[in-house]
């Protein structure tokens, strides 16, 4: 993905100077980050093994919400976190869509997507309480793209099968009519669409709303298939799914410096096929993706809602002592992991420890960007502000004046839980 936009051809320069009217300033502030991401240039932190002296340097990532390395990183942890944090009970993976026709509508007026959201759930939601006087927990994730890149605005929800009630019990049922459901969602996006938008703008798509009513006797699409197996294991592949990102990297196939080839799945028949495009509209199919500046592509419904999760988790606990019964069987307190448990997750490796010698690396100092220098943030001792130091200028080719005042010592003591907080702050892709 870096070569398709910033190798020799300069694709993305071409691209901005082209487009640079139409380009969200959104869109520039996260391609440059990617750029950026893993470049020693921007920051890095030192580390020296205690044995052998091998020296180091842990670039900083750009933890952005279009870098490929740090939202795939971002996408494991969330679903790791997911299957502790919700109810242990059997959830459905809902998905709702909306007539072909008013994609456009969604693509020009993006601030109706997180009203968009908000509707799906309340339909998901009302239904409960209506039908069965309960509460569930709703997660709504939202999907942009479709299997080409095109923009296709759709929900997808981890709803619990059943909800608690006011006293905290906790009501189990297997069955969300979907077939009802569909006409609805049909009524809830249509009367969105003339809500939000003004009188003038409503002209122009009237046309669109009318076709996309008449073209859909049954209403809009709603599919809500019964998962099996393991609750775990659910949760883990439904959390990837809804947090994935446009396009994954091994379905790009070839890329020649004009042309880009890639995977995709047809629904219409079932089949995977391929397809060569210009680069130039590879990169206007994907950053159109790109969510607004603070847009939350995943929210949060119902005992679920992060104002009242806590509250009923206590409730359902305390009703489960009562009758004896364990619903939620979450962790009560759970800590993001960092790059190095990461590794040792998936490899079995501790990057902290030294290939050579097998002894550990210790943290000696960081540098940063600071008014678009490299700056030395933090050096443990005088001999690692003299490396840094050295490792700025082979990286810049500049050459730090020296005061002629004596600077004060940045030498500090450091308990042994200390270093290893300092050890665990390697976070290269970890997102916040």
């Amino acid at each position: 993905m870096w070569r398709i936009f910033f190798d020799e051809h300069q694709n993305w320069a071409a691209f901005v100077r082209n487009h640079e009217k139409n380009i969200r300033p959104v869109v520039i502030k996260e391609v440059e980050k990617f750029r950026d991401c893993g470049n020693p240039r921007t920051g890095f932190k030192l580390f020296v093994c205690e044995g052998c002296h091998d020296v180091r340097r842990v670039p900083y990532r750009c933890k952005g919400r279009f870098c490929t390395t740090c939202s795939v990183g971002e996408t494991e942890e969330w679903s790791r976190l997911l299957e502790e944090e919700v109810f242990q009970v059997h959830h459905r993976h809902v998905i709702l869509t909306i007539d072909e026709g008013l994609r456009v509508v969604f693509l020009k007026h993006r601030e109706l997507l997180k009203v968009f959201m908000d509707e799906g759930a309340r339909l998901v939601k009302e239904y409960f309480e209506k039908k069965h006087k309960v509460t569930p927990g709703i997660i709504v994730g939202l999907h942009t793209f479709g299997s080409q890149m095109n923009f296709n605005p759709h929900l997808h929800m981890l709803v619990t099968m059943g909800g608690m009630k006011n006293n905290g019990e906790w009501k189990t049922y297997d069955f969300i009519p979907f077939e009802m459901l569909r006409k609805q969602w049909q009524t809830i996006v249509l009367k969105l669409i003339r809500r939000m938008l003004s009188e003038e703008e409503k002209k122009k798509i009237q046309p669109l709303l009318q076709k996309a009513y008449s073209a859909n006797g049954e209403g809009f699409y709603v599919y809500a298939p019964k998962q099996k197996g393991n609750i775990k294991a659910q949760l883990g592949y439904i959390g990837r799914y809804i947090r994935r990102p446009a396009i994954a990297i091994r379905r790009i196939e070839e890329y020649d410096g004009q042309y880009v080839t890639y995977r995709y799945y047809d629904k219409t028949d079932g089949q995977e096929k391929t397809e060569t495009i210009t680069v130039e509209e590879f990169i206007a199919r994907l950053i159109r993706h790109i969510p607004d500046e603070g847009f939350k592509t995943i929210r949060y419904y119902g005992v679920y809602s992060r104002r009242i999760k806590s509250l009923c988790k206590k409730v359902i606990s305390t009703w489960q002592k009562t009758v004896r019964k364990w619903v939620v069987k979450a962790k009560q307190a759970l800590r993001r992991r960092n790059w190095r448990e990461k590794l040792i997750h998936h490899t079995g490796k501790d990057p902290m420890v030294c290939s050579k010698c097998e002894c550990y690396y210790e943290y000696k100092g960081e540098v940063c960007l600071k008014d678009g220098q490299l700056t030395i943030a933090f050096a443990v001792c005088d001999l690692s502000r003299r490396c840094l130091e050295r490792m700025i200028y082979d990286l810049t080719g500049v050459k730090k004046e020296e005061n002629k005042e004596k600077p004060q010592s940045t030498t500090r003591k450091f308990s042994k839980e200390t270093r290893e907080e300092r050890s665990r702050q390697i976070c290269l892709f970890d997102v916040s």
